[in-house]
């Protein structure tokens, strides 16, 4: 297959967020499928942008063909988000410039569903098939998370073109288990729905060459494992939904037991945090700054249990895929989870405790519980969300579970 796959914040090992694009892609490439990647030259995601010289830049890296749209870089959800959004649909609708190859598959993958009209009509002038994946569900996101009203411009805008994808898309693929009750409602046939969840490279957390734990945080652990301390842990970025002002309440409430927390990270609420550890004094609360990718697995494995949360959205009720779960799986340690979701993928492994979030003495509690189970049963946890994610979450088996959708359509 030739498979064209537009997403506007794609990214990878070199750049950063986003990466679900390119182990798909890899993955595809190592099948025998011709595969181009088209995304935005700038995205507030990644760590680093891609070098552009022209309009369009292309770029060839590990088998993937890309292609670097040029758009003008921006900081925040404002207006200069919204001008890098239309610049990169004008560069899709300049097709003919840029894309070198004949398509079989066309996947329009970008978080809004704007660029479900160039992908379309990128499709019919080949006879592609289009694929619609879906992120996260735009409009209603920043209807039900912002507190934009339905009859916003712009939200009327998304509306119409999420229609459009429900209604043309040969067949649509979410990270969202249960997306497809919001998408019948929107024009969606059922049979049309698929369900690939985000997914892990076990790659990186079988590398003989992987990056060493972090000299700070080893120096932090080799002193909680003398004073008999129990590590929880949340590793990834400091925002408002991530909900980790209930963490340093829960630690508040263990002050003088034997739980030592840390956060790893940074994020805009990272400041805001580290005033109130101050201001609390929260001793058996520690920051350790985001550290490389490369370092994450000896990181998780280092910790006893780790902690995500996020906050109570109804919007959680079609499901979650965070990459940051699949990452404590394959580190074969025990969770605890505050998410309130469509889907517990913590209770299906059987790998540690799901508990209601945003409520400090639920967290501290699941603490307490972690604590007082033998060491033996805590690895047991853990080992099961590792076989867990083996078994539903690597990218080899996502990918070609994606690539035998798309076989199917032609």
């Amino acid at each position: 297959m030739n498979i064209l796959y537009i997403n506007h914040y794609a990214g990878g090992p070199a750049f950063g967020m986003e990466y679900r694009p390119y182990y798909l892609a890899r993955e595809w490439v190592r099948m025998g499928h011709s595969t181009t990647v088209v995304a935005a030259s700038q995205s507030h995601v990644r760590n680093t942008q891609p070098n552009v010289r022209d309009l369009f830049t292309r770029e060839l890296i590990d088998g993937i063909h890309h292609v670097w749209c040029k758009t003008p870089a921006y900081h925040g959800n404002g207006l200069g988000r919204v001008v890098n959004i239309w610049s990169f649909l004008r560069g899709l609708r300049r097709w003919n410039e840029w894309l070198k190859m004949t398509p079989d598959i066309v996947i329009a993958s970008s978080t809004y569903p704007l660029d479900i009209y160039p992908a379309q009509r990128i499709a019919r002038a080949f006879g592609a098939k289009l694929v619609w994946e879906v992120h996260d569900l735009w409009p209603l996101s920043p209807i039900e998370l912002g507190g934009m009203s339905r009859l916003h411009p712009f939200i009327l805008l998304l509306q119409r073109a999420e229609n459009f994808a429900c209604r043309t898309s040969d067949r649509v693929v979410s990270m969202l288990p249960n997306a497809d009750r919001h998408l019948r409602e929107h024009g969606m046939s059922a049979e049309k729905f698929l369900h690939i969840p985000n997914g892990i490279d076990p790659a990186e957390w079988n590398a003989t060459d992987a990056a060493p734990l972090p000299s700070s945080l080893r120096s932090l652990l080799d002193r909680a494992r003398c004073d008999g301390l129990l590590t929880v842990a949340y590793a990834g970025a400091h925002g408002v939904a991530n909900a980790l002002g209930s963490m340093l309440d829960a630690a508040r409430l263990t002050t003088g037991e034997p739980i030592a927390w840390i956060l790893i990270g940074n994020g805009p609420e990272k400041a805001g945090l580290a005033q109130r550890i101050r201001d609390e004094g929260l001793s058996n609360v520690t920051m350790i700054d985001a550290v490389d990718k490369a370092a994450i697995p000896a990181v998780l494995r280092a910790i006893d249990v780790l902690y995500i949360g996020l906050q109570h959205q109804p919007l959680f009720r079609f499901g979650i895929s965070p990459n940051k779960l699949m990452d404590y799986m394959m580190a074969a340690k025990p969770i605890i989870c505050a998410i309130d979701a469509g889907n517990d993928p913590v209770s299906d492994a059987g790998c540690g405790l799901t508990i209601a979030p945003e409520i400090p003495e639920a967290l501290a509690a699941a603490a307490r519980r972690m604590l007082a189970l033998p060491p033996a049963d805590r690895a047991a946890m853990g080992s099961a969300g590792r076989r867990y994610v083996e078994a539903n979450h690597l990218y080899p088996v996502l990918a070609r579970k994606f690539a035998d959708a798309m076989n199917r359509l032609l």
